[in-house]
Order: C-alpha cells, then structure tokens, then sequence
C-alpha cells in the first residue's frame, strides 16, 4: 500500500514537472520567434508608405499597437518591450504619418506623444477619434505636462503613461488597457436582431439583441408566450434586460391576482431604482416563477423559456396579441427602438457629462442605464418600459 501511495505522489510530481517544463519551452519558443521578428522588421523598408514606419508583428498578437512619437529611443523601448510581450508594433515619428496609417490599418491603441513639432498629441487624438473612434488613444507624457495629458481625455484619450518608464510598468499598463478595451467591446451592443429558433442557452450571441421565434414582444419590451390552454408566460425581453442591466430584485405579483393589459404586473429593482412593468394582457396569476426568484443571475443568460416571470390564465388573448410583435415585426419594433435609445441615451449622457469629458456618440452598452443619473435613467424607463 505504501508503495502505490509512493508512486501516485511520483507521478503527480512528474507530471507537475513536464508541465512547468512544457510551458517554459513554449514560452521560450514565442520570446525567440518574437526576438527572431523584431530583428527582421528593422531590415525592411517601409519608405514607400511613410518615412520613418518601423512594423513587427507577431503570430496570434495580443493587439495590435501604433506609437508615435519624435524621439527614436523611446519608439525603440516600445518596440522591443511590447514586441517581445506580445504585441504587433508600427511606430512612426510624426503625427501625420500616424493618421496616414489609421486610416488603412487596423489599430486596437494608438500611443502618441504629447509633445511633438508640427502636430502634437492634443491634435492626433482629436484626428484619430474623429476618423477612428473605435480606436483606444493613449498620451505619452512626462511629469511636467501631466495636467496636459488629463485634459486630452475630453478629446477622447483613454489614459496616459508617464515617461521615463520601466519594462515592467509598460507591460503591466497595457495589459490593465487591454482589459478595459475587451471588457468594453464585449459590453458593446449592435444594432442587429435576430430570430432564434434554438434555446436562448444555445443560441445566445454576445452583445446582439434575440427574440425566440413565437414569442409576442409588447410595445412596453415584455414577452409573452401563449399556450393552446390560453396561460401565457410573461418576463422582461432581451431589449429591456441589456440596457438595464444588473437587476438585484423582482417583486412578483400575488397570485389570484386580476390584472388587465395596461396594469402594473410586476417590478424589478437595480440598486434604489425601481421599473414597474405593466401587463401585457388581461387575466388571473396562476404562477409565479420561484425558480428565478432564487436565481436572478440566470437572467444574465437569457431573460426567456424558463425564466419568465410570472403566467396569466388570459381573458382576451386573442385581441390583445393583435397590438403586439412577432417574427419580422418584431425586428422592426426593436431596430427602431435601438436608434432610438442610441440617441437618447448620447443626448442624456451630453447633458450629465462634466466638463471637458469625452462622450463616445451612437453606442450602446450592456448595462448602461447603470451609468445614468436618477432623472435621466427615469427619462428612459419612461421612453421604453412605461407605455
């Protein structure tokens, strides 16, 4: 018995050994293939393109980065340090080769010096964010213009870095960057909206707006899903749930509870904020959804199948569902509603915005009536939710 004990912990400790062993030969294999393509990038000639552009790039990269600066010293640092992290790298030394290259390129961050001759830092983040804004801006600066830097932010930078800098410092800034930039990306909601015929569960693509194919969407963004008994399950849809985001409570309704279309049905709660929900159709609560009312987080899946809110033993179904949405009109009722909220929403956020602040135009984000102030979250309650 001892000796099969002894040989377990002999092959879990060899085995724990050839992984570490496995994973520094890999990450030796990727730092000599980046070193290999840092050496080769400084032989080719990008004359033809712009002056001073100096490209590395790496297999599978972890972003892909233009720096500007006129300092060559400090463009090399960069090179090599992100390079050999991971990271595909053209640098230039003027703002207009910068903006020459966005315009044809793919860039996750432009890094750009504050101080530069003919056009510093100020004007290639007001350009690139005119022409890019999809593109994160990052200031290089040093100590004495720091308040400077700060300022940029209102233009649209995203953050600044101070100079001088070690490896370490780079390494770890532009990691926590590219963290905020793929947190914000996945938050990001696009104007598209699709019919699904598969469960939510299978079928749910990250920052798209889905409706199951037979399910009636009202006009105040609730669903309802109807029987051949005449129940009809009732929950938020997924309109509703990604601009609200995060909800702490829902307050069901009584069961045995008469309710007719138009009345409030049932309320959910973020924080101190509370959104009533009006009925969709007329009847009696015969359930409430006690399973969700254990488990909110399962809304952040999917707000419908099972987990709707309540169901209703329906009156007059069959003319209600008549000013209701389905399949193509329901596409339409919520690709209008999408432009709508888009520019509500930039308009609230213009008006609460402080000064010298950067407000991203013509985006929607999951969760972002979070973001909103007390009037103007209600502001969108009031446009969406209460009809």
């Amino acid at each position: 018995m001892a000796l099969l004990v002894l040989a377990v912990i002999i092959f879990i400790i060899a085995d724990i050994l050839i992984r570490m062993i496995s994973k520094r030969l890999t990450e030796n294999k990727l730092k000599k293939e980046r070193e290999i393509a840092l050496q080769e990038s400084l032989r080719l000639d990008f004359t033809s393109v712009t002056k001073t552009l100096k490209r590395t790039e790496v297999q599978n990269q972890k972003a892909k980065i233009l720096c500007v600066d006129d300092e060559e010293v400090i463009l090399d640092s960069f090179r090599k340090i992100l390079v050999l992290d991971g990271y595909s790298v053209d640098t230039v030394e003027t703002g207009q080769e910068a903006l020459g290259l966005i315009q044809k390129h793919h860039y996750d961050f432009v890094f750009t010096d504050l101080k530069m001759p003919q056009m510093d830092g100020v004007e290639v983040t007001k350009a690139v964010k005119h022409l890019r804004p999809d593109i994160d801006v990052i200031i290089i600066t040093g100590y004495a213009s720091v308040e400077t830097a700060v300022e940029t932010m209102k233009y649209g930078a995203m953050d600044y870095v101070q100079k001088p800098f070690t490896e370490d410092e780079l390494i770890d800034f532009v990691k926590k960057l590219l963290i905020k930039r793929q947190d914000r990306i996945q938050k990001q909601l696009k104007p598209k909206v699709h019919i699904t015929h598969l469960p939510a569960t299978y079928d749910f693509i990250k920052g798209e707006f889905s409706i199951p194919g037979g399910v009636f969407i009202s006009k105040n963004h609730t669903w309802l899903s109807i029987n051949q008994e005449g129940i009809a399950k009732i929950g938020i849809d997924d309109f509703a749930k990604k601009i609200i985001g995060k909800i702490n409570l829902v307050k069901f309704p009584n069961l045995g509870m008469q309710v007719k279309a138009g009345q409030p049905l049932f309320t959910i709660k973020q924080g101190n904020r509370s959104i009533t929900f009006n009925s969709p159709a007329t009847g009696k609560i015969s359930q409430v959804n006690t399973l969700l009312k254990e488990n909110l987080t399962a809304l952040e899946v999917t707000p419908y199948e099972k987990n709707w809110i309540c169901a209703l033993d329906t009156d007059n179904i069959d003319e209600e569902i008549k000013g209701m949405y389905i399949g193509k009109s329901a596409i339409a009722f919520y690709q209008d509603d999408i432009e709508k909220c888009k520019f509500l929403i930039k308009d609230l956020l213009k008006s609460e915005k402080r000064e010298g602040e950067y407000v991203e135009e013509d985006q929607i984000y999951i969760g972002q009536l979070e973001e909103l102030s007390d009037v103007n979250w209600q502001k969108v309650v009031t446009e969406f939710f209460v009809r």
